[in-house]
């Protein structure tokens, strides 16, 4: 089992020497150079190998001549010429060689797209492409942070607690189906450009909410998997400007990120939002929230989507001080508005937390009590957790103790089976 959370930077320690100086520029620069080379030889899988190529140049050369003064861009150079020398020697790639063999050598990467609409960018292509439909979700974000994120094979298993042949065997096959499909590597315009920006975002979601309230193993939080989302999130927000759901999923993970450090206690164990210092809050994280979310509404032609909602949610909680100024009311209409945008039983659920604080125990008991068929929340622990903490400010506390040990033994992660099992013991009968 995972000792502690995955880093993203060798465990947190201060690298020493050239190989460590390498390690740490490849993980900071390789998704811009398996970019840029995916869309000259139009194969992430190659791509990674070229990158990795260059890698291992760095790792022969840098500690013997020294560290370049642009070392990012010399990464880049070495995995443009060897993926030049790769097209050279295929014949299959002889025409397009032709046409522009000789500016691949020279041609430096474009820079950060201007116009949404007309999108010239490498890392942007990549992002849509490791997003693509044709994955399944978990291939979709063992490539996302293989590519994009840095990590290796072993970090993401251990992030995800699944065996490491498994996130190898996913992001192989994920490789295969891309090439197989022949998916463009590119960024799709129109419907098409919206439909594949959801899975985009919904895999950055996914990703840091993993890291967030980790489903299972002995850690409550990931902070590393947190940060790599909110970094995918930031990339994004800057290179597409005029997308209001970008700009609000960033702003979503900016507000939940700022409560990271008031989640666990000395111990690790968690601490409930009630019961959260918010002195803890990260006020910059906060602010920086704040912007993004005014970037939303400004970009927005229409009315708020799913992130937006979930962003303006967040935004009740942070400007509140105290748990008791929180603005219930206008949270259980939010979530009324996201739960008819996108019906979702979970989001119900919350829709139930805050309809509870800002109308009492007895109308969310009936929300509660009206999912209880749903095939979604047949094991999902937050269903008898809620309804348990219901069920005591009614003072039905036997049944309010039977749930919260019904929720211990629905958990996989420990830390928080343990809560649930003092909620219980402290409940009574």
């Amino acid at each position: 089992m995972e000792p502690q959370p995955q880093p993203t930077a060798a465990a947190g320690r201060a690298p020493a020497g050239p190989a460590a100086t390498v390690e740490t520029v490849f993980r900071i620069e390789s998704p811009r150079v398996i970019a840029a080379v995916a869309r000259m030889v139009r194969d992430v899988g190659i791509a990674e190998e070229l990158a990795q190529d260059a890698l291992v140049a760095a790792l022969e050369q840098w500690p013997r001549d020294g560290v370049p003064d642009n070392p990012g861009a010399w990464l880049m150079a070495a995995a443009k010429h060897r993926a030049v020398d790769l097209i050279r020697r295929r014949e299959n790639y002889a025409r397009k060689l032709a046409e522009i063999g000789r500016d691949l050598e020279t041609t430096a990467p474009p820079e950060e797209p201007s116009d949404p609409d007309d999108i010239d960018d490498d890392l942007l292509r990549l992002v849509f492409t490791t997003c693509h439909p044709v994955l399944s979700p978990d291939a979709r974000i063992a490539l996302t942070l293989r590519l994009l994120g840095g990590l290796t094979t072993p970090e993401i298993a251990r992030a995800f607690l699944v065996p490491e042949p498994t996130v190898a065997q996913r992001i192989v096959r994920a490789k295969r189906t891309l090439a197989t499909k022949n998916v463009a590597f590119e960024v799709p315009y129109g419907p098409d450009r919206e439909a594949r920006l959801g899975s985009v975002l919904d895999v950055i979601y996914l990703i840091f909410n993993e890291g967030y309230a980790a489903t299972a193993g002995d850690d409550w939080l990931r902070p590393g998997l947190c940060e790599d989302a909110l970094r995918l999130a930031r990339v994004l927000s800057g290179l597409m400007p005029k997308e209001p759901e970008v700009h609000a999923l960033t702003s979503l993970l900016e507000f939940q990120a700022s409560r990271a450090a008031a989640r666990t206690g000395p111990s690790g164990e968690p601490i409930l939002l009630k019961d959260q210092n918010r002195g803890r809050w990260n006020r910059m994280l906060i602010a920086r929230g704040i912007t993004a979310l005014s970037r939303a509404d400004a970009t927005a032609t229409g009315g708020p989507g799913p992130y937006a909602l979930q962003a303006a949610i967040a935004a009740c909680h942070a400007h509140a001080y105290t748990y008791e100024e929180t603005d219930w009311k206008t949270i259980a209409t939010l979530y009324g508005l996201l739960a008819a945008r996108v019906p979702s039983p979970v989001v119900e659920l919350n829709r139930a937390v805050a309809v509870s604080m800002a109308e009492g125990p007895e109308p969310a008991l009936e929300i509660v009590d009206s999912l209880a068929a749903e095939p979604a929340l047949r094991d999902y622990h937050l269903l008898p957790s809620v309804r348990g903490d219901l069920l005591r400010r009614l003072g039905r506390t036997a049944e309010a103790r039977a749930e919260f040990e019904r929720a211990a033994t629905l958990t996989r992660n420990e830390p928080e089976r343990e809560m649930l099992l003092r909620r219980a013991a402290d409940t009574g009968v």
